[in-house]
């Protein structure tokens, strides 16, 4: 029901998925009116009579819409009738509620929200967080890098991949004290073998693809998130644009035509729609609001390779081994000790 389209394209985008992969099955959680012409012999109607909106207070969805589709989504998970609940609705409001019915895994302070930003190596890096903590300690840092490292192991079959710290320079003695300390937790983890700790990298290192996974808060996160879909959206508006000029613009922009579209196709972010919400004791994920068909079943295929290969015991199970670290309970090494030591293999 959520999204800035609704019905309208996420029940499109049910269908093809629900075609694309025949061993799942789909709750479509909603009010019944609007669902009501939505027929397959694998999906189910689940019905809710309340809408979270996009412009509700998170203290609206929480305490006011208790019957709201995105409530009774994420309760399905908590009651284990579904595996992961996917929404495009309201990000705080989806946060907000998957935290208070899911709780966070043992070990974890706060969830962190993971996407995947198209690189130059075709492929794409994973950022967390992405504005569900603004404010970071050290600590919540390692966190992220371990439940990203989880992540990624699962979806992409990635058996260490490789954690950079976003800093504004490679070198260990620069940026905040925060970072510095996140720096030499995360060289700790790689020492224990929690992880595959780069070092430093910096923000054109996203879409280099240097690492598979960059660390850094919600704030930063979040920025490189827009300027991500930014300039997809630029490069569509630029070969619009240079189509209608004089002949000789246009013999120009047709030349170049296919390297553009090509790159543009490189960097729409609807290829890789789908945030995870990790941390959580249940898989939740969350679609970009303005989502059409084709981006909503992305989120959907994300959501259904996440639980397919167990997201959530691996995300467990590295947190388990990296406990130690992840709560202050071992002492960290100091720069002259971690600093040429190698990452994990």
């Amino acid at each position: 029901m959520g999204g800035d389209h609704g019905p309208h394209v996420t029940l499109p985008a049910c269908r093809h998925f629900l075609d694309r992969h025949p061993q799942a099955h789909l709750l479509l959680v909603g009010q019944p009116e609007a669902l009501a012409g939505f027929h397959h012999q694998r999906a189910t109607i689940v019905g809710a009579t309340e809408v979270v909106l996009m412009d509700d207070a998170v203290e609206v969805a929480l305490r006011r819409k208790k019957d709201s589709s995105m409530r009774v989504a994420i309760q399905q998970v908590k009651e284990g009738k579904a595996q992961v609940a996917v929404s495009a609705g309201n990000t705080g409001a989806l946060m907000a509620l998957a935290r208070y019915l899911l709780k966070t895994v043992e070990g974890i302070d706060r969830p962190a929200i993971a996407y995947p930003l198209p690189n130059a190596r075709g492929g794409a890096t994973t950022v967390l967080d992405l504005g569900a903590n603004v404010d970071c300690t050290e600590h919540h840092l390692l966190q992220f890098a371990v439940m990203g490292s989880a992540l990624v192991s699962a979806l992409r079959n990635v058996d260490q991949p490789t954690v950079g710290l976003l800093n504004i320079g490679e070198e260990v003695m620069k940026g905040s004290e925060v970072i510095k300390r996140a720096g030499e937790l995360l060289r700790s983890a790689a020492q224990a073998g929690d992880l595959n700790f780069h070092g430093n990298v910096e923000g054109n290192d996203i879409f280099k693809g240097t690492t598979d996974i960059v660390v850094c808060d919600g704030f930063v996160g979040n920025v490189a998130l827009k300027t991500s879909e930014g300039l997809a959206s630029m490069i569509g508006g630029f070969l619009k644009e240079e189509f209608s000029r004089n002949p000789l613009t246009k013999l120009a922009a047709i030349a170049a035509y296919p390297v553009l579209a090509a790159f543009k196709r490189r960097v729409d972010y609807r290829r890789y729609n789908g945030a995870a919400l990790l941390g959580l004791r249940g898989l939740v994920f969350k679609s970009h609001g303005s989502a059409d068909a084709f981006a909503f079943e992305q989120a959907l295929g994300r959501a259904y390779d996440a639980a397919r290969n167990d997201l959530l015991e691996r995300v467990r199970a590295r947190i388990a081994h990296a406990r130690p670290l992840l709560v202050g309970e071992a002492p960290v090494a100091s720069d002259s000790q971690t600093a040429e030591a190698p990452a994990a293999s």
